[in-house]
């Protein structure tokens, strides 16, 4: 898991240079602007899911992982409190292939606020559990880059 500001995004491609083409976008948009919804940038390869969601408690958020994407997740109107798990922690849990995801019982270990101007990425051994904010109604993006 990295937890950075925006600013410091171009630093991170050298873990996947699929990166560069989020920082490219986030350049190019005003994020608060782009629609609701899935917006391609590089096919399925890199896309970004722009959402509005209720913050939840930490019971009602749920551990998670990929195993094909990574998440990049930028919240943009309010800080989001995020979960995380090891994935070498976690529980044999069923994976499901089609939406590249594999959700888990319980809470996180450890909890992190992301603000606007930050962002935070989670790679495949980090489980997260996204979202958490009482009371709050979070705009974000979650930018998905292929391993």
């Amino acid at each position: 898991m990295i937890l950075d500001t925006l600013d410091n995004l171009h630093k991170y491609v050298a873990l996947n240079p699929r990166i560069q083409k989020v920082v490219d976008f986030i350049r190019e948009n005003d994020l608060k602007a782009v629609p609701q919804g899935k917006v391609k940038i590089n096919g399925d390869d890199v896309f970004g899911n722009f959402q509005t969601l209720k913050g939840k408690t930490r019971e009602e958020a749920k551990l998670e992982t990929h195993n094909v994407m990574l998440d990049i997740q930028v919240p943009f109107n309010t800080a989001e409190t995020m979960g995380f798990t090891p994935r070498k922690d976690l529980p044999e849990t069923p994976y499901d292939a089609d939406n590249d995801i594999t959700f888990y019982e319980g809470l996180a270990e450890q909890y992190i606020t992301v603000r606007p101007g930050e962002f935070a990425i989670f790679l495949p051994q980090d489980g997260h559990a996204p979202c958490i904010g009482e009371g709050k109604e979070i705009q974000k993006v979650i930018f998905k880059v292929k391993i």
